[in-house]
């Protein structure tokens, strides 16, 4: 069972930033994703990466987050910046120990580790 513990959340001004981490208990994990819940909306997948296989963003955020790993501290981050009122949510970390399928790495049901959510609100 993977532990997955974010942080770096908080209050901040539309075009400011953030950083997001997240610390996994062990490194099997072979899949890592952001993904984010606003109040009565659904869990919407933002980045992922998986060492050797990739990275791929939601159009929503593509060009504004930056997803990255370091394999050594077992932590996933997530650069976000020109932050708009819209990325207004509880942020997830999640992982998968066996492979996801490209149609499938921003779905929240691929995943089975996930963190307990930091809270990013863009005023």
């Amino acid at each position: 069972h993977v532990q997955l513990v974010e942080s770096g959340g908080g209050s901040v001004q539309a075009g400011g930033a953030l950083r997001l981490s997240c610390v996994a208990s062990d490194r099997s994990s072979l899949f890592w994703a952001w993904f984010r819940q606003a109040p009565g909306q659904e869990r919407e997948g933002v980045a992922v990466i998986a060492p050797d296989v990739g990275i791929d963003y939601s159009d929503s955020v593509k060009g504004r987050f930056t997803i990255s790993q370091d394999n050594a501290k077992a932590t996933v981050y997530l650069q976000m910046n020109s932050l708009k009122v819209e990325d207004t949510a509880m942020y997830y970390c999640a992982a998968s120990r066996g492979y996801i399928a490209t149609s499938r790495r921003l779905v929240a049901t691929a995943y089975n580790y996930w963190g307990q959510g930091t809270q990013v609100t863009v005023s």
